[in-house]
């Protein structure tokens, strides 16, 4: 993966967590290249591009739908009630993920967003975690996968998982170190004064 831009996608749709995606797309949009440079474009995707209410009542306006949508590195599945109780059932947004597997650099979930990938056959023989409220539903559902507890992302190569909510910008921190190293991750903690271990 050597590039100096990714495109990133931000999936959303009717009652997804808010800092599930809210959270990522803040460390991505603010994060800068020794040079100056932003490395990553941020956008948000759902499958109409119609506004979204998201959970507790935000609206928000993607900037495209899953015909309209630019070419992506990196997918960001959030979770909330509405992936596990709504997209969950919903078969164009599956195969959508699906699709969007075989396209992307990485592929990653925040929340009980892992349900969504693994309904898309992404999780199969991996080690995956998702809200803490949510584990044993995920492995009971998927029993082909190996629930990881008390982690707050797992890293599988190309598919990285993470807990629940704020657990998303971790996993994000962890992402830009792998892509950009350690000292671009610390600055971005610094200017978002997030307490992170950046190793």
């Amino acid at each position: 993966m050597r590039k100096n831009k990714w495109n990133v996608g931000i999936f959303l749709f009717n009652e997804a967590e808010v800092l599930d995606f809210a959270g990522p797309f803040e460390v991505f949009s603010v994060t800068v290249n020794k040079d100056g440079t932003q490395p990553f474009q941020v956008s948000t995707v759902s499958e109409t591009g119609e506004p979204v209410k998201a959970r507790n009542g935000l609206k928000v306006v993607p900037d495209y739908s899953f015909n309209d949508a630019p070419d992506l590195d990196i997918l960001i599945v959030p979770g909330g009630w509405g992936a596990r109780e709504i997209e969950f059932h919903n078969e164009r947004v599956i195969e959508w993920i699906a699709g969007q597997n075989e396209k992307v650099d990485l592929m990653t979930s925040v929340c009980t967003g892992s349900f969504l990938l693994a309904k898309a056959g992404l999780l199969k023989g991996r080690a995956a975690t998702t809200h803490w409220g949510s584990l044993e539903r995920l492995g009971r559902e998927f029993p082909d996968l190996t629930v990881k507890e008390n982690v707050k992302f797992v890293d599988e190569g190309r598919i990285l998982t993470s807990a629940g909510i704020s657990a998303g910008i971790n996993m994000s921190f962890h992402i830009i170190t792998r892509l950009l190293g350690a000292e671009v991750a610390k600055t971005t903690a610094k200017r978002m004064e997030y307490d992170i271990d950046i190793k």
